[in-house]
């Protein structure tokens, strides 16, 4: 049974055009009632036990995506920093953003950078959202790094290269009926417990957050060892 009252979730947060689409709207209303369930869900995450959540904001391969859904995506982003930024100060949130910044917009640039600084000391939840993120490309760029060094490479100092001393994920949860990764956070979720929910982001709620969080906690994660109860049984014969 998992005994640790503290998280590090991480969601790709898939189904947000499908929604639209379904309801004869455009994909970019998908997206703005994305949005909404970000909020609810960064709102609920403390109380689930969550102190790290990384939310899967825009891949790398979502360069692909005809350029007006592009556009929308990063100026829906820019605006949620903006108008996020005293919440987050005031509810004890830190904001962090991850993945490349140097094909982003300069004003996108600016409004990570102010939302990090603003938001530093915040202690009651990580909020880590990956723009522009690739899991193949941040572990082919850690590994350049760690080749300029002379010491030995260890997991420890690959996956602090790698995350920046954020915590291996415990729990992926995937909305929207998709089961893979999509290149997210690979080597950080070596371990983690993957769930797969059919419900499009837009709909997440907290209750369903909690629902997961509940089951992950009744799971025995074992990393490759036996159950307690084997090893116990082990020991007395």
């Amino acid at each position: 049974m998992i005994q640790s009252n503290s998280l590090h979730a991480a969601i790709i947060m898939d189904g947000n055009g499908r929604w639209a689409e379904r309801q004869g709207m455009l994909r970019g209303v998908g997206h703005r009632a994305g949005a909404g369930a970000v909020d609810r869900v960064v709102k609920a995450a403390p109380a689930a036990g969550i102190s790290v959540l990384t939310l899967f904001a825009f891949s790398s391969d979502n360069w692909r995506r005809p350029m007006p859904e592009v556009t929308g995506l990063l100026r829906l982003f820019g605006r949620y920093l903006r108008e996020e930024r005293g919440r987050a100060v005031s509810n004890g949130v830190a904001v962090t953003v991850i993945g490349r910044r140097d094909r982003l917009p300069d004003w996108l640039c600016r409004d990570i950078d102010e939302t990090e600084a603003a938001t530093a000391g915040g202690q009651r939840l990580g909020l880590r959202l990956a723009v522009d993120y690739s899991g193949r490309d941040a572990i082919l760029g850690a590994a350049a790094r760690l080749a300029e060094r002379p010491e030995p490479t260890t997991r420890e100092r690959f996956a602090e290269m790698l995350s920046g001393g954020a915590p291996p994920v415990d729990l992926l949860i995937r909305t929207g009926g998709e089961r893979r990764l999509s290149d997210f956070l690979l080597w950080e979720c070596a371990y983690a417990e993957l769930f797969f929910s059919a419900t499009m982001w837009p709909d997440f709620t907290p209750a369903e957050l909690q629902r997961i969080v509940s089951e992950f906690r009744g799971r025995d994660r074992r990393y490759g060892g036996v159950p307690a109860s084997a090893a116990a049984l082990q020991l007395q014969r």
